[in-house]
Order: C-alpha cells, then structure tokens, then sequence
C-alpha cells in the first residue's frame, strides 16, 4: 500500500470516526506537525545509529544482527518487504514525502482523539 493511501484512509477514518472526534484544533495540527516532524528527523537518526546507513548495514551492529537472523530464517535471503528490508530502504534514502505526510496526519488525528476538547 502506497503511502498516499495510507493517509487517504487515516483521514477517512479520522473524519468517519465523530464518537471519538468530534472536532480537530489548530492546535491538534500544530502538535501532530511538530511530533511527526521529530519522527521524520528522529527516525533516520536512530536507524544510522544502530547501523542502517547510507552505505549498507553495518559490521557487528544491532541492524547486522537483525539481517542474520532474517537471513537465517528465510534460506539465507532477506525478504523483500521484510522490516529488515524496509528499515534498511528507510536508513539509506530517508522517509519519501507521502510518508512524511502520512506521519503528520497520523499524529495529529492520534492527538485528536486522546485529547478531544470539543
């Protein structure tokens, strides 16, 4: 499923949802905008650190040792579509724009819904 999708259906949801939300705030956005916007930056951060990077996985770090164990148990392969694969796409060229939106639309439909002051 491709990212814009995904947030086609979270706002379809979101919006289809008024038991839960009944309204959603400038505020809600700004907060969904700025905790998404820490995901975006933060989450490449984090998987270069445990070793998906630009320049592949790794030697002896977590994301090695994540790849071993996938390869080991699909016959020496590590899927295509596997969290193995996807972290290391993500690591190595970053978050595409749709997700990014995707991201910020989650989060402030998330906040929304757990703090709904309509």
């Amino acid at each position: 499923m491709n990212s814009q999708k995904v947030v086609g259906i979270l706002l379809c949801l979101l919006l289809l949802n008024t038991s839960t939300v009944t309204c959603i705030t400038f505020g809600d956005v700004v907060v969904g905008a700025l905790t998404g916007g820490a995901v975006i930056v933060g989450g490449p951060l984090v998987l270069g650190a445990v070793g998906f990077t630009g320049a592949g996985i790794t030697a002896g770090s977590v994301a090695a040792g994540m790849m071993s164990t996938a390869a080991v148990a699909n016959g020496g392969a590590v899927t295509a579509g596997s969290t193995v694969a996807v972290l290391q796409s993500v690591g190595a060229a970053g978050l595409a724009a749709g997700t990014k939106a995707a991201i910020v639309a989650g989060t402030a439909g998330l906040y929304a819904a757990a703090n709904d002051e309509c």
